[in-house]
C-alpha cells in the first residue's frame, strides 16, 4: 500500500467533468484506490463518493493504492491532477 499528497491545481476543484476523468482514470487500475480530505476517506472509483467530498481549488487530498499495480495508478492519478485534469 503506499500513498501520495496532491493539491488540485484546476480552478473548479474535483467537480463533475474532472471528476468524471478522475474516476474513469481509477478505474483503469486493477488495485483499491481511496482519496482522503481531512477525515474523510472514500473508494475513488465512486463518483458520488469522490464528489461527497467537496474538493475545491488548491485542497490537498491524499491518494492511496494498494495492489499489483498500485504505483502506476499513484502516478497516473497525480499526473492527471497536476495537468489540471486536461488529460
Amino acid at each position: 500500500m503506499i500513498s501520495r499528497d496532491a493539491k488540485i491545481v484546476n480552478t473548479i476543484g474535483l467537480h463533475a467533468r474532472p471528476a468524471t476523468f478522475f474516476i474513469q482514470k481509477a478505474n483503469s487500475f486493477k488495485s483499491s484506490i481511496w482519496v482522503e480530505k481531512g477525515d474523510c476517506r472514500v473508494n475513488a472509483k465512486s463518483l458520488l463518493g469522490v464528489l461527497s467530498l467537496g474538493i475545491v481549488k488548491d485542497t490537498v487530498i491524499t491518494i492511496i493504492a494498494d495492489g499489483p499495480d498500485e504505483e502506476a495508478a499513484i502516478e497516473g492519478l497525480c499526473s492527471l491532477i497536476s495537468g489540471g485534469f486536461s488529460d
